[in-house]
């Protein structure tokens, strides 16, 4: 039978691009000239760090310009978490990877609601679909892009027929 996963993926390669090409960016601006700012890139967030807080929002612009460009969804930055020290204002924002059960559940109600004739099961922190025709799991994939409701960037990968 045909199916495919359901994942919630980060592309690190693009992610680190992004985040060097938004520092080069930050360094070339006149308003951070001789301003201590950047932005760091760890294991499951990404962190800037600079003197005042209205600096951090433009460097939020910054950040969602050069992930636009590298074709990484704006969805990827989760909640951010502010933090003062000395002279220095930290924003951290987690980044967003695999779906949790909420999500996962969240997605094959959407799916039985929709009465396709497909099947959803969750596996982990990924969801497969299964149906008898290969034009019903690109119908349920049309369903998922185009629900707003979902707070994470979808992949659809491993397609089997």
């Amino acid at each position: 039978m045909p199916s495919f996963d359901i994942v919630s993926e980060i592309d690190r390669h693009e992610l680190t691009n992004a985040v060097d090409q938004a520092n080069r960016e930050l360094e070339m601006r006149y308003d951070f000239r001789g301003v201590e700012a950047s932005f760091t890139l760890s294991e499951k967030s990404v962190e800037m760090a600079a003197e005042q807080e209205f600096q951090l929002e433009q460097m939020l612009l910054i950040l969602n310009t050069t992930l636009s460009k590298r074709k990484v969804d704006l969805r990827v930055l989760g909640d951010s978490t502010d933090q003062k020290s000395g002279k220095q204002v930290k924003r951290s924002y987690a980044l967003k990877e695999g779906l949790e059960q909420k999500v996962a559940k969240d997605i094959v109600k959407k799916i039985k609601e929709s009465k396709m004739k497909v099947q959803a099961s969750i596996q982990g922190d990924q969801v497969r679909i299964t149906g008898k025709k290969r034009d019903d799991l690109q119908e349920a994939i049309q369903l998922l892009r185009g629900d707003e409701s979902l707070d994470v960037p979808l992949q659809f990968n491993n397609f089997r027929d």
